[in-house]
């Protein structure tokens, strides 16, 4: 490979082109006409522009990146995470004009994409599943009758589903009927595909996924797993590795299970196998993601390992230079997702300028993003802007260095979740290490908080420049003793994350 085009946008974007760079291979960035002026246009070799603003006419637009991917000479093609990157139709594209798809076939693209075909695959390789249907539900009646036999609360799930759209969660039989209704439609809405299946409710759940990688010659082998319970509406938020959940009698059970799923359907690349866990460590087959994951910095970081580099090699028919033995897990790395958005108004979107931004820095930091200093957040996209992961030696050393991480990062112009992901950090659950799925809604009350209670340094500065921009309203004097210290991240204090 010499030219690899990124179908992507935001800070994916930009991690995959910093892989490129190191490995003296050209990047191609494609743009939205909203994201003419963002930063991973102006990091790559070459970018162009794919169509206007909405993803469906840009970054979904499969046509048009194929005719920029020749029309650049790319060799091959990264799809990041999201937009085109598990989609079938695209890697078959690839493969129909002669470019590398850097990821798994489509057939398996196919057969993971879809959740009930993944139960059966793995049900088939002696993977445990979640008790549940065999196939889809057809009827509201035989819904019922399965409720019947494995009991409530179970979980009414879209075939094609993802991020929590076409999910419902059934605690009492009047409300089959509806829920099942109401999955089929959002599943129709959100993937084109009305198909659901009905799992049974696992209470009080983990969410553990291994990352695993596989090369053409028949190699595959586990990068360890990584906790991920911390989340809200099915997207998370927080992620570490190694869980605190974990023994290194399970770790080494699930990492083989892992590892069999992968084999079972024939997998190519980076991929990574989710599971839940209950309380009794008793784990069960959640879903494959056939692409890279927005989590993988962690994983890089406690076994040194570079995955987009990984992918790229594997991409290129190369065998992976490691085995199982190879691989330790070193240190405890902990990742924070920054969104723009307000957690204290029911996670609003903030989209708009970024005024000032200051990025943590030090040893054991590490920040994925793309936003800077006078940049418009575009409002077509999802919200999150950047990645801020840590490491240490010890648990308790990567969370204390999170806590310092995020007091450094600052950013004004857009509301963010840096405050709240404060809190987690503060937590007495989370620190124990003593939380699962239902962690943000178990803790609201401190988490949701009014971000004015928590910091008494900012609401000094926000009281100083009331009272100052008071003085200025009454036509007093304004001397220099009135004048509010100019701290660069707090000039406009009104507009703070805060």
């Amino acid at each position: 490979m010499k030219k690899i085009l990124i179908a992507n946008r935001g800070e994916i974007a930009i991690r995959v082109m910093r892989t490129c760079r190191e490995l003296d291979l050209e990047s191609v960035a494609i743009y939205s006409e909203a994201d003419r002026t963002s930063l991973h246009v102006r990091y790559a070799h070459e970018a162009y522009c794919v169509g206007k603003a909405p993803s469906s006419e840009s970054y979904l637009n499969i046509d048009k990146i194929i005719e920029v991917a020749k029309q650049s000479g790319a060799d091959a093609i990264h799809p990041g995470y999201g937009f085109l990157s598990e989609n079938a139709d695209f890697a078959r594209r690839c493969a129909e004009e002669g470019i590398v798809f850097i990821g798994p076939s489509p057939e398996v693209i196919i057969q993971m994409g879809d959740k009930i075909q993944a139960r059966e695959a793995m049900t088939a390789a002696g993977i445990p599943v979640v008790p549940g249907t065999d196939g889809e539900i057809k009827t509201e009646a035989e819904a019922l009758e399965v409720i019947k036999t494995i009991g409530l609360p179970v979980m009414i799930k879209a075939s094609a589903g993802g991020g929590g759209k076409g999910m419902r969660l059934v605690k009492n039989e009047s409300e089959v009927v509806s829920a099942v209704r109401a999955a089929r439609s959002e599943a129709k809405s959100a993937f084109g595909d009305d198909a659901v299946y009905i799992e049974k409710y696992i209470t009080s759940p983990h969410h553990i996924e291994f990352q695993i990688l596989a090369d053409q010659h028949g190699n595959t082998v586990h990068l360890f797993e990584r906790e991920c319970s911390v989340q809200r509406r099915h997207q998370k938020m927080i992620e570490e590795t190694p869980s605190p959940l974990m023994t290194p009698e399970l770790r080494d059970e699930m990492g083989k299970a892992a590892v069999e799923a992968a084999k079972a359907v024939n997998y190519v690349g980076a991929g990574t196998i989710e599971f839940l866990v209950d309380n009794n460590l008793n784990y069960y087959f959640l879903e494959m993601n056939t692409r890279l994951q927005v989590e993988h910095p962690i994983t890089e970081r406690v076994t040194g390992i570079d995955l987009v580099k990984q992918q790229i090699y594997v991409a290129e028919g190369r065998e992976l230079e490691f085995g199982q033995e190879d691989l330790k897990q070193r240190g405890h790395a902990i990742e924070c997702r920054i969104y723009a958005e307000d957690p204290d108004n029911n996670f609003m979107p903030s989209a708009g300028k970024v005024y000032k931004i200051s990025t943590p820095l030090g040893l054991g930091v590490r920040t994925d993003g793309y936003v800077y200093e006078g940049y418009e957040i575009p409002i077509y996209y999802d919200p999150m802007i950047s990645k801020l992961i840590v490491w240490g030696k010890t648990r308790d050393e990567a969370i204390a260095r999170m806590r310092r991480a995020l007091y450094e990062y600052k950013i004004t112009g857009v509301k963010t979740s840096i405050k709240m992901l404060e809190r987690v950090m503060n937590n007495e659950n989370f620190i124990a290490g003593n939380y699962d799925t239902h962690f943000i809604e178990k803790n609201q009350e401190q988490l949701l908080s009014n971000g004015m209670k928590d910091n008494p340094e900012d609401m000094v500065i926000i009281a100083a420049f009331i009272d100052y921009l008071d003085k200025l309203g009454s036509n007093a004097t304004v001397t220099k003793e009135f004048v509010p210290a100019q701290s660069r991240w707090k000039k406009i204090p009104y507009v703070n994350h805060f």
